[in-house]
């Protein structure tokens, strides 16, 4: 099957699953998104979707940003939107649409730190903040901060909450 055929199909499934994550890590939807394609696309590019049915293609895709949320963005292996995949020479860039003309109203809706100063958050919350800034999982800032990781995804839910109150104040 063509990629871009077996992309359009499954492209509302990932979505879902973007906005799924999206509550759970510091990861804009988009970026979600555009790993699992990135994924889907180096498998393709070494054959291996072939015979394999759509819906075990969009849970490997579910299980990658999973992974990459837990491991970060250290230990994923990047690849070029030029770079081409095939005998054919087509890129994921031309496949994958272009939304650099967005980058504005998408930096508009990114935290920035003169809000996070404004949201008046408790040492703890910024203790946790700091860490998971970092990249660092809940187990490890918990580990460092000597709390449970139950108690940092309770101050990442506050934080978050106190954050879409000032952004969003009708909420």
């Amino acid at each position: 099957m063509d990629f871009r055929i077996l992309l359009e199909k499954i492209t509302p499934a990932l979505r879902s699953i973007a906005r799924r994550h999206l509550l759970t890590g510091f990861y804009d939807e988009e970026d979600l998104y555009q790993e699992m394609c990135l994924y889907l696309w180096r498998n393709y590019a070494n054959g291996l979707p072939i015979g394999i049915n759509e819906s075990y293609i969009i849970k490997g895709c579910e299980f990658h940003i999973q992974n990459f949320k837990r491991k970060g963005y250290k230990k994923v292996s990047l690849s070029s939107l030029d770079e081409p995949a095939g005998p054919d020479g087509v890129t994921l860039g031309d496949i994958l649409e272009d939304k650099r003309g967005e980058s504005a109203d998408s930096l508009s809706d990114r935290v920035t730190m003169d809000e996070i100063k404004a949201m008046n958050l408790t040492e703890k919350e910024r203790a946790v903040l700091s860490y998971l800034l970092k990249g660092c999982t809940a187990r490890e800032a918990a580990a460092a901060l000597g709390i449970s990781h139950v108690m940092v995804l309770k101050h990442k839910k506050a934080i978050l909450a106190r954050w879409k109150k000032k952004r969003l104040p009708g909420i």
